[in-house]
Formats: structure tokens, sequence, C-alpha cells
């Protein structure tokens, strides 16, 4: 193995860029059956950006943290492993249990106050030879130049969000003051390239009011615009400063909540579903998280129909008869 191949300029790109640049000269100067770039998000471990010569692997998909080796990498098990069959962390590791792995190479990337962000990592399906022990300290350099990129680039990304939030607010909603339609598309445009690029959790919430049509039909269309302004009110107090709030039209509202998990989206749908039924203000709500090889499109239909599937639950249990 040879790595006389010249290193990428690594300082100059996109975090996402800088992964393909390394895995792409990875494959090449240390040949593996595939090398990746991988996020750690709770119990799942993302890929992110892989040079698969194996079947799987592909970028946005995910696997369980706890079952391949980069778990027991980051607990202590040493970085280069030509043959995990003796070392007992990666030898009885889940993931041997459904593919053949002979060799695994990782070393963490961390953000620059110590949080594990992901791994730089490679595996393969015999093991090889003891000489890839010396690579470790080039994969600890380009793990170090890629944490670096990481934050460059998330300062970048938090500085253009900053820019266009202002933008975004004179696009408004006259009624309620929330974002309109067209300012949520561009929002959701914007943000897909960067959740794919990190690999960030996020979920969309949808919710529709209930009672809209009656209310301007029984009691005229100025209270119907006070229960709106109501339920922009209720929305804008219960989520946090960073998601992003829109009236998507007529009774429709949607929340992009970022950098969301799965337990902190159904922290706040409940939040929200309280806060609407103390007020009074009928609602149904859908929520369904954000993938990378679904994006905010396919998130945004499965909220969409979550909020229907809710709404139809919800008649069903009022026009159930009621035992005295």
């Amino acid at each position: 193995m040879s790595t006389s191949l010249p290193l990428p300029p690594l300082p100059s790109m996109s975090f996402d860029d800088a992964c393909r640049a390394v895995v792409d000269y990875l494959s090449a100067a240390i040949p593996m059956g595939v090398w990746m770039v991988t996020r750690r998000e709770g119990s799942r471990q993302i890929y992110l950006c892989s040079k698969d010569s194996q079947e799987g692997y592909l970028p946005g998909a995910e696997a369980p943290w706890d079952y391949g080796f980069c778990s027991a990498m980051v607990a202590g098990a040493p970085h280069v492993a030509p043959d995990i069959s003796v070392v007992p962390e990666y030898a009885s590791a889940p993931a041997t249990a459904f593919r053949p792995v002979g060799a695994y190479v990782g070393v963490p990337i961390l953000r620059a106050d110590g949080e594990l962000f992901g791994t730089l990592c490679a595996i393969n399906e015999q093991s090889v030879s003891p000489a890839m022990a010396a690579y470790e300290p080039l994969l600890d350099l380009l793990s170090r130049l890629l944490g670096s990129i990481l934050e460059a680039d998330l300062a970048l990304t938090d500085q253009s969000r900053l820019t266009e939030r202002a933008e975004r607010d004179a696009d408004t909603d006259p009624l309620t003051g929330l974002l309109n339609r067209r300012a949520w598309d561009r929002a959701l445009v914007a943000e897909e390239a960067r959740y794919r690029r990190f690999g960030d959790p996020a979920a969309i919430v949808i919710l529709d009011l209930d009672q809209l049509k009656s209310i301007n039909d029984g009691q005229g269309h100025h209270v119907g615009d006070e229960h709106l302004c109501l339920a922009a009110e209720l929305l804008g107090s219960g989520v946090r400063e960073t998601d992003i709030v829109a009236r998507l039209g007529g009774d429709e509202f949607g929340v992009l909540a970022s950098h969301s998990t799965t337990e902190q989206t159904d922290a706040l749908l409940q939040r929200l579903r309280d806060a609407f039924g103390a007020a009074g203000v009928s609602s149904s709500f859908g929520q369904a998280p954000f993938s990378v090889l679904g994006g905010f499109a396919r998130a945004w239909e499965a909220a969409d129909e979550a909020m229907y599937a809710d709404k139809a639950r919800r008649r069903a249990v009022a026009a159930a008869p009621r035992v005295a």
C-alpha cells in the first residue's frame, strides 16, 4: 500500500466536500472495502459519505450506533485492527452476524469542545497486513482536519442562517405575523443542503385548525381571524427561537423543528397539544423526522399524512356514541 498520492487541499473546502476528498484519497492510498465518514446522532450512526466497493453503506443510510465497530473504538478499542478476530470488542460486534468483516480502522471526529461528532472509518471483508497500524497518525491528522473544517463550516452556516432569518422576516403573513408560504418554501430549500451536509436531526410539524370554517360561517370572518392569530401566538410561544414557523395557507401551519431529535420533537408536539387544548383551539397535528434520504419534502408529506390521520381519529372519537 502506498500513500504517495498528494493530500487534498482541505482547509478551503466545505465539510461535505472535505469528507468526499478525504474518503476518495484514502480509498486510493489505503485500499479497504469501504471508507466512510459517519455522524453519531443519539443511538443512530448516519453514513454521510462513503467510498464503497461492498454492498451497503450508502450516504444517508443509518444503523444503530451499537451495531458496528465505531462505538467500541470510541469506548477505547484500538483505532486500527488489521484482524478483528484478535480484538474481543470488535469480534463480538453485532455487525459481524450480518456481513463478513476481517479488518477495521476508525478514528473519532471531534467538535472543538471535545464532543463526538462522528467517525472516519473503514472496514474490509478480509484481515489486512499488520503494517496498517502505521497509518494511524495519518488518520488522526485527517480526522483533526475534518473537525476543524466542520467547526468553520458550522460557523459560516450559523451566520448565513442569521442573515436569511432577517430576510425571511420581511416575507410574513400580514394577519398572523408568521412567515408566509413563500418564505417557508425558501427556508426548506436553504436548510435542505445544510442538514444533508451535517446529518443533523430535524423534523416537520404540521398543524391544521379544526373549526375555522364553522367559526367563519357562524360568527364571522373577524372572529375567524382572531382564532388564527391566537393559534399563531400559541405556536410562537411553544416553539424554540431557532425553529421556523409559517402559516402555509388557510388554517394550516408548519414548523421546522431544527436540530430536534425524535424525543425533543415528541416533547414539542405534546407541549403544543397541551397549549392549544388549554386555550380551546381544536387542532390536528402531525410530525415526521427529516432524513438524509427523504429530505424535507418527504418529511413534510409524511407529517401532512400524520396530521390527516390525527384529524380522522379525533373525528371518530367525537362521533362515537357515549355510554351513560
